[in-house]
């Protein structure tokens, strides 16, 4: 199997990986979010990116619409504890637990914590390279596929 596409066990032609990249929240800080976005699209995945100001409900109605294997969230503005679980609450109660959620931002190491603990699966900081992000969700989409 090509990393990036699903198998047929799950009732789903070959296609890349869908992931939606939203910066939720009153943050106007999206060069990063942008930085990431591209460099999935060069590993191949199929991006949409929704821009800024985004709430938690616009958010999940894009990515169920879109039918995302991931989304991708932005957060400078210091609002992670609450948007990221909202995120989260929102995708279970449409049955798309199935949904990775990952993110990246400024956040402490106790509040990444918190957050892994309520299923956020993993949270990049600053610096993190492309690659890093790309190879856990490769991982990730491979693991549920096989």
């Amino acid at each position: 199997m090509v990393a990036g596409s699903r198998g047929p066990a799950e009732g789903k032609a070959t296609r890349p990986i869908r992931i939606l990249i939203g910066k939720p929240g009153l943050d106007g800080h999206d060069r990063g979010a942008k930085v990431v976005a591209a460099g999935l699209r060069d590993a191949g995945m199929e991006v949409i990116y929704t821009g800024l100001h985004q709430t938690p409900e616009m958010i999940v109605t894009a990515a169920v619409q879109e039918d995302v294997d991931v989304v991708g969230l932005s957060i400078l503005s210091g609002a992670h504890l609450t948007l990221f679980p909202r995120v989260k609450q929102l995708l279970s109660s449409q049955g798309r637990d199935d949904i990775l959620v990952i993110g990246g931002g400024i956040i402490p190491q106790d509040d990444i914590d918190k957050l892994e603990a309520q299923g956020v699966a993993r949270l990049f900081g600053p610096g993190t390279s492309t690659d890093d992000i790309v190879d856990f969700v490769t991982m990730w989409i491979q693991s549920q596929t096989a």
